[in-house]
């Protein structure tokens, strides 16, 4: 990651740089900002065919507080350059945060729409920007939506989805969802319209869940507030984004698959975007220049405040990740072809099981595992892990009838008994009797995908020779190869 030219990138001290710098489970390749503090992506668009990544920052310390708009912009979604700072809290209805939003263009005049905090209360805020994006200058009429719809009791007002809208005739206007929650039935996302981006006009609840339909600890539990919601069309279906939210705590990002018509989204299934839950959250979408969607999440980390705090840094960004509809309505992920630029070197190709002898590993590594896994067989892929298996992080893939079993157990990824091994899995479709698995590891971020299904996690192994590859292919037949992965950071 390079620094833009004209100004330093932001006001990040040196000290953390420098303790963010010596961190070994800092990830490598996966995008981070220089220091601090780093959670949900922000305001992703592609203009003049620069890649432009806003993400909410705090550059003073690692710890969720006094949230600006970082930014950084990339031509190949890969090599990121830093930018100044985009936003940050001033006096008036974001003084103590400018927190999540989008970037639509209107008319031609780049524009952010996001959600200023203060105290307690959240609103929607507007800043419009110059043709590169780099200043930025707050509308005088801050909040542009005065206070959540009256008729509802409201758990809590916050970050937006807005779009251009156009009927059939050639009449129509901006829309957008805000997310939000209703005490005592479930989170929502509620719809406004507007000509001009400053003055909505609240519609209805677009969806509204239930949060009592299933227990609290289930993956799919909706949550009693829905944050960073999201609204997309595929050729499957048209789908509603969120993250399940509940009293200050994070659970996991869940998608809605359905149609969205007039003022109502009819949902057809409840999905789970991510198995990783937590590690992959807040994740927002854009649709590029060449018409793919693109999708970005924050991965939360899995170790103590105390030691982010210690390490002078905390969060990172999920590789970019390509995102198409099934004929279900359900979504297929990949990361982005442009991830397969930083592999250097391809490190071993053959039976899987040999991985182990041909003593291949390291802490950035990109890796694709092709089994046929007949019914009552499973396989195991072992990476960061140690000679003597002290240290190990095991993604397991067991077949059961006509699906797949797909786990990650971190119950050994560290002997650092502080950091989370709370066990991650889910249930992968077959195509035919092959699972293609693709795990790619960065330091502390792994990311991994079965069939299109990811599961996004973090782990902290404390010895320098966690390094090792290791397969056990019990019954099936598995074919293994691994690349070395680039530096960027």
């Amino acid at each position: 990651m390079t620094t833009h030219p004209m100004t330093s990138p932001n006001r990040t001290s040196s000290d953390l740089v420098e303790l963010a710098a010596a961190d070994p489970h800092r990830p490598a390749f996966h995008f981070v900002s220089p220091a601090g503090w780093l959670n949900d992506p922000n305001g992703l668009t592609q203009r003049d065919g620069w890649y432009h990544l806003f993400y909410q920052y705090n550059p003073y310390a690692p710890v969720h507080d006094r949230i600006h708009w970082g930014h950084a912009r990339s031509t190949d979604l890969i090599n990121w350059e830093h930018l100044p700072i985009a936003l940050e809290p001033t006096a008036g209805p974001d003084v103590d945060g400018c927190w999540s939003g989008v970037f639509v263009d209107d008319g031609g005049v780049p524009t952010l729409v996001y959600s200023g905090r203060h105290g307690e209360v959240e609103l929607p805020c507007v800043a419009t920007g110059s043709d590169d994006l780099v200043e930025w200058t707050k509308e005088p009429g801050n909040p542009v939506v005065a206070a959540p719809p009256e008729d509802l009791d409201i758990v809590a007002f916050r970050d937006h989805c807005v779009w251009r809208e156009q009927a059939a005739d050639g009449t129509g206007g901006w829309r957008q969802i805000v997310g939000s929650g209703i005490r005592g039935v479930g989170g929502t996302a509620l719809l406004y319209e507007s000509d001009d981006l400053r003055s909505w006009r609240y519609v209805s609840p677009l969806l509204v869940g239930d949060a009592a339909d299933r227990p609290r600890t289930a993956s799919d539990w909706t949550g009693t507030m829905w944050e960073c919601v999201d609204l997309f069309a595929t050729e499957g279906a048209d789908v509603l984004v969120f993250s399940a939210w509940d009293d200050g705590v994070t659970h996991h990002p869940l998608y809605w698959s359905g149609r969205y018509r007039g003022d109502r989204f009819e949902p057809r299934a409840l999905h789970r975007l991510d198995l990783g839950g937590r590690f992959f959250y807040a994740p927002q979408s854009m649709r590029d220049e060449t018409g793919r969607r693109l999708m970005f999440g924050w991965m939360q980390e899995g170790r103590t405040d105390a030691a982010a705090v210690a390490a002078g840094w905390s969060g990172v960004m999920s590789l970019p990740r390509v995102v198409t509809g099934r004929p279900d309505g359900s979504l297929h992920q990949a990361p982005a072809p442009e991830v397969d630029a930083l592999r250097t070197e391809l490190l071993y190709e053959g039976p899987a099981g040999e991985v182990g002898a041909a003593g291949i590993g390291g802490d950035q590594l990109d890796l694709e595992l092709d089994a046929t896994l007949p019914s009552g067989t499973s396989i195991e892929l072992a990476v960061r892990a140690t000679v003597d298996g002290a240290e190990r992080t095991v993604y397991r893939l067991r077949r059961v009838g006509g699906e797949v079993e797909f786990s990650l157990d971190r119950s050994r990824s560290s002997l650092d008994d502080s950091v989370d091994a709370t066990p991650l899995a889910g249930v992968v479709g077959l195509e035919g009797d092959t699972v293609r698995l693709r795990v790619v590891v960065d330091h502390s971020a792994l990311e991994a995908f079965a069939n299109g299904l990811p599961l996004a996690a973090r782990a902290y192994p404390t010895r320098d020779d966690a390094l090792r590859v290791c397969v056990d292919v019990g019954g099936a037949a598995a074919t293994l190869r691994v690349w070395r992965m680039a530096s960027v950071n």
